[in-house]
């Protein structure tokens, strides 16, 4: 029946597949036997159809090519984020979380059938092209992405550095689709970034979570705390645009800012999906303030992060409603090299919140907007713009670094951080609650 030698193989397996569901106590014999009668009669459709295709298909056909042709069908049929990866694919994916790879540095999935960019990575081609979170891609290249699934978009946008990719995007705002041309680079992705705000107040961003987060975060804190005179009155945790990453180093991050408690759990179906993964006590933050950055383009793992501070109340809440990518993929490496990306649980914040489809909602609803530095303020003559005005008398803060020991200079911020209205928002934020805590002990 099945034509050759590796399709008796496969009729093997059926058998002894069905004997391994077939087995078990009396009381589910009949039900197992029944689930087992069904999984049988479905493989052997498969066999024959592979048999079929092997003996009549117009060219011949290599046997492999269409067992994973079979097997990435089946895991695209699941949920946007299963599928299978070949041993090219898979070892990508391995490099991509050390946080270099070639490509353009975007993060893609698939929503409502459609491939949606859930954001660009900082600093990359597609960042600087112009591509944003929520853009759906219509093509790639020439190829139309219906029915593309999402590492056969990740291979076609990766490439040699320097060799170009047409995007075709669709946009809300947009008359019609419009084309992006993309260079190829190397994509280095820096996982932390920071810098003083002001004196007092710190900045980290993380634009993915990979090996390295979490190490890259205490070197940041520390750098921040000394170049604030060994302390911190706030902090901005900026997680828009991130996409994710890796689970545990999202569970670092967050514990380090809450003291003990739950900061995330998986629910699925077998016992190992099942998980929870608490604070610890040692190396926790002093509790100084904290505004926690999210917008559409926060995904999975950041949304872990912002989740957790969330529920504890441990920081605020700002921007916009983040994507809402709340599952678990599990990589399960196989016999030859290649993987599987397999969806294995929900994720759910410490109140019991799943994000799958959700999101997290801001404390504080803050839309992006671009701030336009002006010269003149707002028109008015004040005293010490009048000529031969006299001084106060008061020593300006930083003026002279010796007479006042062991205090640091404000930190410039960087331009573009000058210009992030969020970012602003954030910092007044944490202004005006160091000012109320000022006021309550002098009441």
């Amino acid at each position: 029946m099945f034509g050759t030698r590796k399709g008796k193989k496969i009729a093997l397996l059926a058998v002894v597949l069905f004997a391994m569901l077939a087995g078990g106590g009396f009381v589910a014999q009949k039900h197992c036997a029944a689930q087992a009668g069904n999984d049988y009669e479905s493989i052997e459709l498969f066999t024959d159809v592979l048999a079929i295709v092997k003996k009549s298909y117009v060219e011949e056909v290599d046997t492999k090519k269409l067992i994973y042709g079979a097997i990435n069908g089946m895991l695209s049929s699941l949920d946007p984020h299963s599928s299978f990866m070949p041993p090219d694919m898979y070892k990508e994916m391995k490099i991509d979380t050390k946080g270099s790879f070639g490509g353009l540095g975007i993060e893609i999935t698939i929503k409502d059938g459609i491939l949606t960019v859930i954001s660009p990575i900082e600093d990359t081609p597609a960042f600087r092209a112009g591509i944003k979170a929520g853009d759906q891609i219509l093509k790639i290249d020439d190829r139309f992405t219906k029915d593309m699934t999402i590492m056969d978009a990740v291979k076609r946008m990766r490439g040699a550095k320097g060799t170009k990719v047409i995007l075709t995007i669709v946009r809300e705002g947009f008359d019609k689709p419009k084309d992006f041309t993309l260079v190829r680079d190397i994509i280095q992705v820096k996982s932390v970034r920071f810098s003083s705000l002001d004196n007092g107040y710190g900045y980290i961003r993380i634009a993915q979570f990979q090996e390295k987060t979490d190490d890259d975060l205490v070197k940041a804190l520390a750098t921040l705390k000394e170049e604030n005179g060994g302390s911190l009155k706030g902090l901005v945790l900026d997680l828009r645009n991130d996409p994710g990453g890796l689970l545990d180093q999202a569970v670092k991050v967050a514990d380090h800012f809450v003291e003990q408690g739950l900061i995330v759990y998986t629910e699925g179906r077998e016992k190992d999906s099942r998980m929870q993964f608490n604070a610890h006590k040692g190396g926790t933050e002093p509790a100084y303030p904290m505004v926690v950055l999210i917008n559409g383009g926060s995904a999975s793992a950041s949304e872990i992060v912002a989740g957790a501070l969330q529920d504890h109340k441990r920081a605020v809440v700002m921007g916009t409603q983040s994507f809402g990518k709340g599952s678990v993929q599990t990589i399960i490496p196989l016999s030859d090299d290649s993987g599987l990306r397999l969806t294995t649980a929900r994720y759910y914040t410490p109140n019991g919140r799943s994000i799958q489809a959700k999101g997290i909602t801001p404390d504080i609803i803050v839309e992006r907007a671009e701030i336009q530095p002006t010269e003149k303020k707002d028109g008015h003559i004040r005293e010490k713009d009048l000529e031969n005005h006299f001084e106060s008398g008061e020593k300006v803060e930083g003026e002279d670094k010796k007479t006042e020991k062991g205090k640091v200079p404000a930190a410039k911020s960087d331009d573009q951080l000058k210009g992030d209205y969020q970012v602003l928002r954030a910092l007044d934020l944490l202004k005006g609650w160091e000012i109320l805590k000022t006021m309550n002990r002098a009441n």
